[in-house]
């Protein structure tokens, strides 16, 4: 049988292969015919899945989501770091700064003429946006737009929006990009204008409540309030030598948001809560693999590390390893998702031993199946390996996530296909299928494990294979 790191390795390659299918996706075109669009991708969009679904039954995604281009786009990164890919990772990442720097010229109001609602078909006008909201579409709401067309133009449809994690995560990969790869001046230019567009957005918007990052509810969210802190800190080091002022408001911005987050831990539950709704109301998805998920994309791997974790950078209880993948806090939300998930998940039950639960997003999710997430699965084993080593590893953290990894492995066919999901009782595919979130984050997790189990004494290097591969090679 092939080792788990023989399998990592192939199937490395393989969702490589299957995430740059969505990467700048020119050569397919969307036609939405009840909208009357043809939609021609530009180089720079990243797509949440290239397969060409209406919900029928699985769902249309071919659209650039803010977040999950973000995640695609630093794990693009790690993989060039590595030597996996060769230095077209640099013109996909110039084209993405051109298309998202394009994107801050959108004007809904654009839209309002008597002739594009006549285009739409009878059945489909009931899903689009109003001419009100299309009128806002401008400037700063741009970015708060929960996902645009690929060909760079709004989407008209009704959506959950605003959504104001997108320009953070957005800022963290274009900063950890500037860090780690040589660009030409106008691309570090551009890139460096978008990264501070991206962090004023954040300082203005991360305290007003938005959509969560599932597009279901309304509130002040812990995966929102994390990323934006550490967007506006890590943001603050860089700025600091050419604007002083601005990284003074970064910095006191991202330290408040941290202190904030210190409200939503509860004691008694033994968990962070995941969100504080906007109406008062109390929320069923306080349980949330989105606290894991808020703890990884906080902390690029291999990025430089952000004032926040700098011993003496903030006050108490917000410490440096507050709200970090080394947080026992973060740890044990976790096992809590694996006691409930265990549980509900016919999947899990009588599970092979060294096998850990299949994860899903939160209690009674009701998409699709309902069922596991590889990026929740992944996420879990993510956490494991990075918290490997230190202050709180009793030397289990590598063992529980290769326990998580065995599992995506007995999940994910020869093929290496992933879709978003895997069915609570069944595991087959469900959802959106190749999904780029899913082949992320199998990226993303490897190279975490890679690090776990055979720890460099410079992280950021490339690898000696990279540097024999050559411009243009992959």
């Amino acid at each position: 049988m092939q080792s788990l790191a023989e399998w990592s390795q192939r199937h490395y390659r393989l969702a490589l292969e299957g995430m740059l299918a969505s990467v700048s996706p020119v050569g397919i075109v969307k036609v939405r015919e009840g909208l009357a669009q043809q939609v021609r991708p530009r180089r720079g969009s990243i797509v949440a899945s290239p397969v060409l679904a209406a919900y029928d039954p699985d769902p249309d995604y071919f659209f650039h989501w803010y977040r999950d281009s973000a995640v695609v786009l630093d794990a693009l990164r790690l993989a060039w770091r590595d030597g996996e890919i060769g230095e077209a990772a640099l013109g996909h990442f110039a084209d993405f700064i051109d298309f998202s720097t394009a994107l801050a010229g959108l004007d809904g109001g654009g839209l309002l003429t008597p002739q594009w609602r006549a285009r739409v078909t009878p059945h489909f006008k009931q899903y689009l946006r109003t001419d009100q909201e299309l009128a806002a579409v401008h400037g700063d709401a741009v970015a708060a737009e929960t996902r645009v067309n690929p060909d760079g133009t709004l989407d008209v449809l009704s959506w959950p929006r605003p959504q104001h994690d997108g320009p953070a995560l957005r800022a963290l990969a274009v900063l950890a990009w500037l860090e780690a790869a040589p660009h030409s001046p106008a691309v570090r230019d551009a890139a460096a204008a978008l990264a501070r567009a991206d962090l004023e957005f954040a300082y203005a918007h991360a305290l007003r409540p938005c959509f969560d990052m599932w597009e279901e509810e309304r509130g002040l969210h812990y995966y929102v309030l994390r990323v934006s802190a550490a967007a506006l800190t890590s943001g603050a080091d860089w700025i600091a030598g050419r604007d002083p002022q601005a990284a003074r408001r970064f910095r006191a911005e991202g330290q408040a948001i941290l202190q904030r987050l210190e409200g939503y831990w509860l004691p008694q539950a033994g968990m962070f809560r995941s969100r504080v709704l906007e109406s008062g109301s109390p929320s069923m998805k306080e349980l949330d693999i989105a606290v894991v998920l808020a703890a990884l994309h906080a902390e690029p791997i291999g990025a430089a590390p952000a004032g926040a974790r700098r011993p003496g950078a903030l006050d108490a209880p917000a410490a440096p390893l507050a709200h970090s993948v080394h947080d026992p806090r973060i740890h044990a939300t976790l096992r809590r998702l694996e006691a409930h998930f265990e549980t509900e998940y016919p999947i899990n039950h009588g599970r092979p031993a060294g096998r850990g639960p299949a994860l899903g997003r939160y209690p009674n999710d009701t998409y699709y199946s309902g069922g596991a997430y590889f990026f929740s699965t992944l996420g879990a084993a993510e956490l494991c390996y990075r918290a490997a080593g230190g202050a709180a590893d009793d030397g289990s953290f590598l063992a529980r996530g290769d326990a998580y990894l065995e599992t995506v492995r007995a999940w994910v066919p020869a093929s290496g296909e992933m879709a978003e999901q895997f069915d609570r009782h069944t595991g087959e595919p469900r959802s959106a299928r190749e999904l780029a979130w899913s082949y992320a984050a199998l990226l993303s997790c490897l190279t975490a494990r890679r690090a776990a189990s055979a720890p460099s004494s410079d992280g950021a290097a490339r690898s000696a294979k990279a540097a024999a591969a050559g411009p243009g090679s992959r």
